[in-house]
């Protein structure tokens, strides 16, 4: 039995996939038990270590802050780089060169520049050129440095996402008399939006996960800089940062599965109803279009 994309496995191949399947989760077990050794000869799996997370205090005091305010830079990033993308997106199609240019030069400049960068580059900012108190100065550079990166890359997702729709649904659309902007907003938009999903999920998910460098190198509290701080009280450096990957592989595992639940609901929505007529319904719309309900009129003469 063969497909259009590949032909079905043989009797040869079945056993050769079957060889590498037992060797590979063979392999896989062999180094999970390795781990699992080295971490008990090291002593990083005594209760002691593992015993803080079993409490409130390490949650309260150190994890749930940090979780909060990571989930805070992260959502407020996503809030505005979402629409600043799709913006910028768009106007570098545009047929104008004064909004085409400048919106290329935009997000080419911020893209080419490592998120860490901006990040210290607005902490400097804000701490000589503003009234940004030192609490709340992190936050704002941690935001501005996700913002000014990721909505460059969203942008480019957004104007890929737009070129790989059919070129004849832009030229239906100029056919009935559709302006650009109108086609954009009513025509190419709603359907590029399934197509372009799973890459702005994917950056999404990287915006959460480089909330952390601010942690690092701007002394931001979010998930692993407060991850420290536990550290450093129960001096548990192995179990916190596999307690503190768990959560951040919870976090993006949610994310990715709200973005699959809802990519699933924009394809369903947009398929047809698929109704059948049955022999009755069309002898009835035969009758009625005889009749001059879709013909002649009300009167049905001619």
């Amino acid at each position: 039995m063969t497909s259009v994309l590949y032909d079905a496995p043989g009797p040869r191949a079945k056993r050769r996939n079957i060889i590498f399947s037992v060797v590979f989760f063979a392999l896989l077990t062999l180094l999970a038990w390795w781990i699992y050794q080295t971490m008990d000869d090291k002593g990083q799996l005594k209760w002691a270590l593992w015993e803080p997370f079993t409490k409130s205090e390490a949650w309260t005091t150190y994890l749930l802050p940090g979780l909060a305010n990571t989930l805070k830079a992260a959502g407020l990033a996503m809030v505005i780089a979402l629409p600043l993308g799709a913006i910028f997106g768009i106007a570098r199609m545009s047929d104008h060169r004064w909004v085409r240019i400048p919106a290329g030069v935009v997000v080419e400049f911020f893209r080419a520049i490592p998120v860490l960068l901006l990040m210290l580059f607005a902490n400097e900012f804000y701490a000589r050129s503003t009234d940004v108190s030192t609490e709340d100065r992190p936050l704002y550079a941690v935001v501005t440095g996700l913002v000014l990166y990721n909505a460059s890359v969203l942008a480019e997702i957004v104007r890929a996402g737009i070129l790989a729709l059919p070129r004849g649904q832009t030229e239906a659309a100029q056919a009935i008399g559709l302006r650009k902007g109108q086609t954009m907003s009513t025509i190419l938009l709603p359907q590029a939006v399934t197509v372009m999903l799973p890459a702005i999920v994917s950056q999404l998910v990287v915006i959460v996960k480089d909330t952390a460098l601010g942690g690092v190198m701007i002394g931001f509290t979010e998930l692993l800089n407060s991850r420290g701080t536990l550290a450093a009280v129960y001096a548990n450096v192995i179990a916190s940062f596999i307690v503190v990957g768990v959560i951040y592989i919870i976090l993006n595992f949610i994310l990715t599965s709200f973005a699959s639940w809802l990519e699933g609901r924009l394809r369903r929505s947009k398929r047809g109803t698929g109704t059948v007529l049955g022999k009755d319904d069309v002898e009835e719309l035969n009758a009625a279009e005889v009749g001059g309900s879709f013909g002649t009129g009300a009167g049905g003469s001619i």
